[in-house]
C-alpha cells in the first residue's frame, strides 16, 4: 500500500496541507483566479464549438462546459502541476460547491423538492442500504482490512470524500486507508462523468429519471452534480436534489458506525466521549449546506405565492434569476477545481485491490440503481 506521503491529491486533507490552506484571504486570490480562468475557458470552448459547428452546418455533440473545465483542470494538474501559490485558492472549490448548491435552492420551490416524491425518497434509502451492504461484503471477500472496507462502503453510499473524512475520525482509521478510499472514489467518480451521460442518452432517459439515477449512483457531490449537468440543466437539478438527500444522512450513518466500533472496543477515547451526546455528534457531522439549500428554497417558495404579503417575505423573480446565475458561476469554479485537484499518477499508486473492489461495487450498484429507476419511471412516470 502506498504511504500517505505519496498521496498528492489535495483532497486527502493532510494536517500539513490544511495548515498551508488556512491562509489569509489575499493568498487565496491566485488560486481562485485560476479556478475562474479554467472554468471560463471551458465555457468559452463550449460556446465557440456550438457557434462554429452551427454556422458551418457541422454535426457535433454538445459537450457541456462542465466536462471542458474538468478536462482542462486535469491537464494542468498532470502536466505543469498546481504550484504552491495556487493551492490554497484551488482548495476553495469545495466552498464554491456548497455555495452553488445553496444558491441552487433559488431554482426550487419547496413543492419541487417534494415532487422528488415518496417513491424517489424510498430509492434513496434503498440505494444507501444496498451500497453499504454490498461494499462491506465485497471488501471482506477481497480481504481488505475492516477500516478500509468501512470507508469504501460509506464513501460509496453517502457522499464520497466528505463521508470518508467524517468516518475516518469516528472509527479511528489511519490516513493510508483514508487516502486509498478517497483515491478509489475519485477515480471512479471521474469515470462516471463519461459513462453516465452516454448511458442516459442511449437509453433515452428523461431529465428527471437520469438526474435521479446520477444523484443515487455517483458518490462525490461534485461529480454527481457534474454528471447530471452533462446530461442537461434540468437533470443537473434533480441530481443535486437526490444527492442532497443522500448527504443529509451522513450524520446518522457515521453515528451508527461510531457506535458499532465503540461497542467492539475499536474506537478511540475521543470518539467514545463524543458518543455520550449523540445529538451533538449528529449536528457536528450533519452537512450544514443542506439547511442553506432548504432555506433559500423556502424563500423562493414564499416569493412565488399569490398572496402579496407572503410573496413580500420571499425572493422576487429578478432576485431568483440573479441567485440562479450566481449558482452557475459557483459551479463553474467547482468543476475547474475538480480537475485541478486530481492527480492521475497518485490515483494509480494505491494498489489494485481497493480499486477493484470499488470498480466492481460501483458497477453493480450503478446497474441495480439504474434498473430500479427505469422500473419506477416505467410504472410511475418520474
Amino acid at each position: 500500500m502506498a504511504t500517505s506521503a505519496k498521496v498528492h491529491d489535495l483532497r486527502t486533507e493532510r494536517p500539513a496541507r490544511l495548515a498551508e490552506e488556512r491562509a489569509s484571504f489575499p493568498s487565496l486570490l491566485p488560486g481562485i483566479a485560476l479556478l475562474f480562468v479554467v472554468g471560463y475557458a471551458g465555457k468559452f470552448v463550449e460556446h465557440f464549438l456550438n457557434t462554429y459547428t452551427k454556422a458551418h452546418h457541422i454535426t457535433f455533440p454538445n459537450i457541456e462546459y462542465v466536462l471542458w473545465a474538468i478536462v482542462f483542470g486535469v491537464v494542468i494538474a498532470n502536466t505543469v502541476g498546481v504550484t504552491r501559490i495556487f493551492r490554497p485558492g484551488v482548495a476553495t472549490y469545495e466552498f464554491w460547491l456548497k455555495a452553488g448548491i445553496i444558491l441552487l435552492g433559488a431554482r426550487f420551490i419547496l413543492g419541487d423538492v417534494l415532487k422528488l416524491g415518496g417513491i424517489s425518497l424510498i430509492l434513496v434509502f434503498v440505494a444507501i442500504t444496498l451500497s453499504i451492504t454490498f461494499m462491506t461484503w465485497l471488501g471482506r471477500r477481497f480481504g481488505l482490512n475492516p477500516a478500509l472496507t468501512t470507508l469504501l462502503a460509506v464513501g460509496s453510499s453517502i457522499c464520497g470524500v466528505s463521508a470518508i473524512i467524517a468516518t475516518q475520525g469516528a472509527i479511528d482509521a489511519d490516513e493510508d486507508d483514508s487516502a486509498t478510499a478517497i483515491a478509489a472514489i475519485l477515480a471512479l467518480g471521474a469515470i462516471s462523468l463519461f459513462t453516465f451521460p452516454l448511458i442516459g442518452h442511449t437509453l433515452h432517459m428523461s431529465d428527471r429519471a437520469y438526474g435521479l439515477w446520477a444523484g443515487l449512483a455517483v458518490d462525490n457531490t461534485a461529480e454527481a452534480t457534474a454528471a447530471g449537468a452533462l446530461f442537461s440543466d434540468a437533470a443537473g437539478k434533480y441530481a443535486v436534489l437526490a444527492k442532497t438527500c443522500r448527504n443529509a444522512l451522513i450524520g446518522f450513518v457515521v453515528l451508527a458506525y461510531a457506535i458499532q466500533w465503540a461497542r467492539k472496543g475499536l474506537a478511540n477515547t475521543a470518539t467514545t466521549t463524543q458518543l455520550e451526546n449523540k445529538a451533538a455528534f449528529l449536528w457536528k457531522k450533519f452537512p450544514k449546506f443542506v439547511l442553506g439549500f432548504l432555506f433559500i428554497s423556502l424563500l423562493a417558495t414564499l416569493g412565488s405565492s399569490t398572496n402579496p404579503f407572503v410573496a413580500s417575505l420571499g425572493f422576487s423573480k429578478p432576485q431568483l434569476l440573479a441567485l440562479g446565475n450566481l449558482s452557475r458561476w459557483a459551479f463553474l469554479l467547482t468543476f475547474a477545481g475538480v480537475g485541478l485537484r486530481t492527480n492521475l499518477k497518485d490515483l494509480f499508486r494505491q494498489g489494485a485491490r481497493p480499486f477493484l473492489v470499488g470498480a466492481v461495487g460501483e458497477t453493480v450498484i450503478a446497474a441495480i440503481t439504474l434498473a430500479l429507476v427505469l422500473g419506477v419511471d416505467h410504472f410511475y412516470h418520474l
